[in-house]
């Protein structure tokens, strides 16, 4: 075998030896011109031989057949349609890096383009085409309608299965205006006297027996202006609305508000003009100034029962307590005790011993221990109830209200209670609503993508437009030029630019104090001078878990109502975590706008204590070198060495610095006063100075300063 190839080769060289030779090859120089003498003979030349091949004849050439290289096969990306970054870098096989580099000098704002930003079909394939690859759409796979599995509410009872129900009465007004302590004095225990700052911060529900023995539910809500959900969230569920306003203020702005909400959910209003036992109180202006609001009590020709009560005294409650009970007869309040439960979340909050609890006016059918309920995306199986006492109860009926011990989650405060027949479908229903909430916050983020990009698309077209009278090489430096900037570095690898952002973590005890804050934090308007970073908020104390976030983000942990044992505290003190807890709302709020106000850069203030002008310049010797020195006359305050100075020509600052040397006459001083001269070195040699040049001293001083943020209270 080797032998063969060997003879091959062989025939090969000699063939082509043979050929440059005659043809005058390069690599073979023709032979030297013959010198006189002897005819020229040729020397005898040995052809190399090549074994010939099976099946060809004698004379016949060989075809050498021509070198193909072969083609490098295009890798397929599978496409579809919505691509995000992180998807096609994958499909790629590559890294996020890599789409980002393809889409370069394109009109894709790769600034503000994220992992998982959606792509257009345009440059998905543009992507593919720069990193020489060929795309095929993935195949479509056929997805399947979901069944709607929601449960929705039961149609109108027979109205021969009706009961009458007991009123559910919502307290409303302004904040100070005795809200609480009027319903203190109605059920005759001391609500407001455990209240942090005596504001009430909670919705609470308490059912009240009058000495007649009719019951009433009321609903005590917040009259503090960061609880303004709450107050929405009682007037609906109400039958009647309470309005406290006391006699020596008048009506306020959460006043107003409370009739608005009253109003909205169509509540009749019965008025309460509290602390008619104060010496200016004035009930008269009180009602004429709720004439301007559209709220007429009947002395005016409304219909609207208006009662003078001090809540404080106790006088006048019966008054008002038959008011609420001859409006309730009125509305003919009835209700359906049988039937699957349907109910409202009034608050809810998380228990150490029971878990997560909620609040909840019962409005249809009866709740028993085991009853299976759906509220929002959570579910339960009650395990206890207890009453506004913490008694336990066998059953509640409509307008009761209740503490339901047995949720797997946290509900939302105001969420629908709807019971269902097993814990099968109660999963099913929260699943589908899940479900249902992640296809909106799709498309609502879809939406927001496809505005980003329209309003790209403009700009591009708008950039385009303005280069339209320039040659292609022209616009393409140009687009260079203006895109230079982003191929100094990778996408991924952001640099770090220093921003002021307080990173906080928010605990509340129930969820409607968390709501409260959270609606406050919304109405933050100051990110330009510190970015407001809301990295976690829940129900609860604080925990192990809230610590090592906190950490993470370098944030701090504001509570509300909540504690943090020893152990917390220890752990927080040792990782240098912030805990701001608070049992007043607006103090929590207050310190967050210190904490704020901290994080902002001290503006600087500029003092001037003196000002002298050079009279003549002259040099000293010290040494080997020759230091100028200005000759100087105080204008006005004192030139003091300490402090700052600075060298102005005309309207020109020419030097800012410290001075090396002052002397008045031969003496070295510390200051020179108005009127005396001095002679004076600065810190800088090279300086020159020139009669009439104003040297200033000055000091600065730091002022700290405050946030631009006002919430509103």
């Amino acid at each position: 075998m080797r032998k063969s190839a060997m003879k091959r080769i062989a025939g090969l060289i000699g063939r082509t030896a043979v050929s440059c030779w005659h043809h005058g090859s390069p690599h073979f120089p023709p032979l030297p011109a013959r010198a006189p003498g002897p005819p020229y003979t040729s020397p005898q030349i040995r052809h190399l031989a090549a074994k010939q091949n099976k099946g060809q004849f004698k004379g016949q050439k060989i075809k050498s057949k021509p070198f193909k290289l072969e083609k490098q096969q295009k890798q397929e990306v599978e496409i579809k349609q919505r691509m995000t970054v992180s998807e096609l870098a994958k499909a790629m096989n590559k890294d996020i890096d890599h789409v980002y580099e393809a889409l370069l000098n394109t009109d894709v704002v790769l600034d503000e383009m994220e992992p998982d930003t959606v792509l257009e079909e345009t440059w998905i394939k543009e992507a593919v085409k720069r990193s020489g690859m060929k795309h095929k759409w993935a195949k479509l796979v056929e997805t399947k309608v979901r069944e709607n599995k929601d449960i929705q509410r039961q149609p109108a009872p027979d109205p021969a299965q009706l009961v009458p129900r007991a009123p559910v009465v919502t307290i409303m007004g302004h904040v100070d205006h005795g809200k609480t302590t009027l319903l203190d004095s109605l059920r005759k225990s001391q609500i407001a006297a455990q209240e942090a700052g005596g504001i009430t911060q909670h919705i609470g529900a308490f059912r009240v027996e009058l000495p007649s023995g009719e019951k009433i539910t009321f609903l005590d809500t917040p009259g503090h202006a960061a609880f303004s959900a709450m107050r929405a969230r009682g007037a609906m569920v109400t039958d009647i609305v309470i309005l406290v306003v006391a006699a020596d203020d008048g009506v306020m702005n959460q006043t107003i508000e409370s009739i608005q909400h009253a109003k909205k959910a169509k509540v009749p209003i019965i008025v309460a003009v509290n602390k008619c036992d104060k010496p200016h109180a004035d009930p008269q202006r009180v009602k004429e100034e709720l004439v301007g609001h559209d709220v007429i009590c009947e002395e005016f020709g409304g219909e609207i029962q208006a009662i003078h009560v001090s809540a404080l005294k106790g006088d006048h409650l019966v008054e008002l307590a038959e008011a609420t009970v001859t409006l309730a007869e009125v509305l003919e309040l009835k209700g359906d005790p049988t039937g699957l439960v349907e109910g409202t979340v009034i608050e809810s909050r998380s228990d150490k011993g029971k878990g997560p609890v909620t609040t909840a006016i019962i409005q249809r059918g009866t709740l028993r221990k085991g009853c299976t309920l759906v509220a929002g995306t959570c579910w339960a199986k009650v395990r206890f109830m207890f009453d506004e006492y913490n008694q336990a109860m066998s059953e509640a009926g409509p307008s009761i209200p209740v503490e339901i011990v047995g949720w797997k989650d946290l509900p939302s405060a105001g969420e629908e209670i709807l019971e269902v027949e097993s814990e099968q479908r109660a999963r099913e229903v929260v699943e589908w609503r899940s479900y249902m909430e992640e296809q909106d916050k799709m498309k609502e983020d879809q939406r927001a993508i496809e505005a980003k990009q329209k309003q790209h698309q403009e700009s591009y077209k708008k950039d385009r437009e303005s280069m339209a009278h320039l040659s292609w090489r022209q616009r393409r430096a140009a687009l260079y030029r203006a895109n230079k900037h982003k191929l100094s570095h990778r996408l991924s690898e952001k640099t770090e630019i220093e921003e002021l952002t307080l990173p906080i973590i928010v605990k509340g005890d129930v969820d409607g104090s968390v709501e409260a804050i959270l609606n406050i934090l919304e109405s933050y308007d100051a990110d330009d001078q510190c970015e407001l970073d809301v990295v976690h908020f829940g129900v609860g104390d604080i925990s192990e878990r809230d610590i090592n976030l906190a950490e993470t983000f370098s944030g701090t942990i504001y509570g509300f109502n909540v504690a943090a044992n020893k152990s917390i505290q220890q752990m927080a003190a040792k990782k240098g975590i912030p805990l701001r807890l608070h049992r007043v709302i607006y103090k929590l709020i207050d310190e967050l706008k210190d904490e704020l106000s901290s994080k902002l850069t001290p503006s600087t203030e500029e003092n001037i204590i003196g000002e002298a002008s050079v009279l003549a310049t002259f040099d000293v010797t010290v040494g080997k070198k020759k230091i100028p020195v200005a000759g100087c006359r105080v204008q006005k305050g004192q030139l003091d060495k300490k402090m700052k100075f600075r060298l102005v020509r005309g309207r020109n600052i020419l030097w800012e610095g410290s001075v090396t040397a002052l002397k008045h006459l031969k003496d070295d001083v510390l200051t020179v006063k108005t009127g005396m001269e001095c002679g004076l070195s600065l810190d800088n040699e090279e300086l020159e100075y020139k009669p009439g040049d104003e040297i200033i001293c000055y000091s600065e001083s730091e002022i700290k300063q405050k946030i631009s943020w006002d919430p509103g209270f």
